[in-house]
């Protein structure tokens, strides 16, 4: 059964994603924002949501001063605001700060960013109504997605523009979603009936002051930037079949005791199970045995043609990848604490003093997706040099210059395939650390802000960006495959590989357009598709 929304359908039959304030992780992100999953706030996050609600007010109604609620905002907190204006206070402050610019989230974007903003709240230490948390899930469950600009956070008080524009649309202001398009929050509200909400005192500043645009991009980014470390192990099993590289580099006492770091220890575990089965690679023993026949028949030899070891990319996977994955590992523990703390300010605890603190400044996040775009260029960098070595007919052991199929010279190959690749990774590297990027704003009142949701946006680029690196490598590997004649050598994995390439892109026989077939491939990476191959040919990965 489904139900029929605003621009999409959401999966009533899929089981529903719970928002507690402590255990939302990842994949629940992904599973609200790409699958469409329903929701539901927990009877206990509501019972807490109440208990706190009704200490806020009891100490607003003993005439205590209270940020944001009997005062102004950020370097207006010495104006003092009566009582009376709540609504009006809270309501100007969302008017004010919807002030974001620029192309819009994706819905998928828009509503990992709702997901993040409800279970932050969800906790029970903002003081919000429960029906406002009621909202928020009516809003996933019914496809209503606020449109939401992704230009104008600072990351300091929170992602206030891009918070400002959901918040808006709950008092029928601002923007929704609809067939892709914006169209106005009140029109859609009536068409179902829904009253816009009064946002009573706090409610206006406890939505828009959090890390939650920063925290539901970047959840999206790193579990797909997961996903693109593991195709990229894929892609690199396929070039060593193709080029018999040694399997020596990813026994597992060279890791799980040497150097246990643990994605050191993931990659090199994946790329045996890649390669569990091929024909084509060699263990050292065999290498080892080559280069003794060779050194017994001429007792004069000075040099072997037996490479003992490969170059770095063929060799220091584990060393490499792993890293990236440990990268990864420590952004997924940053955005999954962040995505169930309470980040907006003041919070309320039971029986303590108001606290008045800074839980909203996005550092954490900042650091942590600046962190993800130095690792997934990294990534990028490996596989554009592993294509690289397949195009140079000095390094692709006998292969013909640029995988020309034939009539070298009169066809170009994949000489101008690799453009595209080498240029991504010269756009990657000049996409540098935003957390280092503070301004000073708010009267100085900001004077130290984090930049995360820029952080975030910039890994999704790279994300985006390397996508069409790693699409070269695929077709450059299949290419690869196809000129050597060691199709019938792949392992279970790289079979599977081979044919969805050749499932999406024929051989290049002669020059061709080339620009779809990259574009083809990249698409099917996005997909996840390589990674449902593998694993559909009885391989298991970490």
């Amino acid at each position: 059964m489904t139900i029929v929304e605003t621009d999409l359908l959401i999966d009533s039959a899929a089981s529903t994603v719970n928002f507690d304030g402590e255990t939302l992780d990842i994949p629940g992100v992904r599973r609200v924002a790409e699958d469409l999953a329903p929701v539901a706030v927990s009877p206990q996050a509501l019972a807490r949501s109440a208990k706190s609600r009704e200490q806020f007010e009891r100490i607003v109604r003993e005439g205590a001063p209270v940020y944001g609620v009997t005062t102004g905002y950020g370097e207006m907190i010495y104006m003092l605001v009566d009582t009376s204006k709540e609504v009006e206070l809270q309501t100007n402050l969302v008017r004010s700060h919807s002030s974001g610019v620029g192309p819009l989230f994706a819905r998928d974007e828009a509503r990992a960013i709702l997901a993040a903003r409800l279970n932050a709240l969800s906790k029970g230490y903002s003081a919000v109504r429960p029906e406002l948390l009621e909202r928020l899930a009516l809003y996933l469950n019914l496809g209503i997605t606020p449109a939401i600009p992704e230009i104008g956070s600072l990351g300091a008080s929170g992602d206030l523009a891009p918070l400002s524009h959901i918040a808006g649309t709950l008092i029928g202001e601002g923007y929704v979603l609809r067939d892709g398009k914006r169209v106005p929050t009140g029109q859609v509200l009536r068409d179902r009936g829904i009253e816009p909400l009064q946002l009573r005192f706090k409610e206006g500043l406890a939505l828009i002051n959090g890390t939650s645009a920063m925290t539901g991009l970047g959840s999206l980014v790193v579990g797909r930037a997961l996903e693109q470390v593991r195709q990229a192990e894929i892609g690199t099993a396929l070039v060593l079949e193709a080029l018999r590289g040694s399997t020596s580099p990813f026994q597992p006492e060279g890791h799980d005791i040497a150097r246990p770091h643990q994605g050191q220890i993931d990659s090199a575990a994946n790329m045996r199970a890649l390669l569990d089965g091929s024909g084509l690679v060699l263990e050292h023993s065999e290498l080892r045995r080559q280069a003794e026949e060779q050194r017994r028949e001429d007792d004069d030899l000075t040099r072997t043609e037996v490479y003992l070891q490969k170059a770095y990319t063929l060799r220091a996977i584990p060393q490499v990848v792993g890293a990236v994955r440990d990268t990864l590992y420590h952004a997924v523990n940053k955005l999954e604490t962040e995505l169930n703390s309470s980040n907006d300010n003041p919070l309320f605890f039971d029986g303590k003093e108001v606290f008045h603190g800074a839980n909203f400044h996005g550092q954490p996040i900042a650091f942590a997706m600046d962190f993800v775009v130095l690792a997934l260029t990294q990534l990028g960098v490996f596989s554009e040099r592993r294509t690289n070595r397949l195009l140079n007919r000095h390094l692709s052991d006998g292969l013909p210059e640029f995988l020309v199929a034939g009539d070298p010279g009169l066809n170009s190959g994949f000489a101008g395939a690799q453009y595209p690749a080498t240029a991504l990774v010269a756009e990657n590297r000049t996409i540098g650390p935003a957390s280092t990027q503070s301004i000073p704003s708010n009267g100085d009142n900001q004077d130290v802000v984090s930049m995360g949701l820029i952080a975030a946006r910039n890994a999704r680029r790279v994300l985006a960006n390397n996508t069409r690196i790693l699409a070269v490598e695929f077709l450059a590997a299949a290419q690869a495959v196809d000129l050597s004649g060691r199709r019938s050598g792949l392992g279970p994995a790289g079979r599977a590989t081979y044919d969805m390439v050749r499932s999406l892109v024929p051989v290049l026989d002669r020059d061709r357009y080339m620009a779809d077939d990259i574009e083809l491939v990249a698409a099917a990476l996005s997909r996840g598709e390589f990674l449902k191959a593998a694993e559909q040919s009885g391989t298991v990965l970490a």
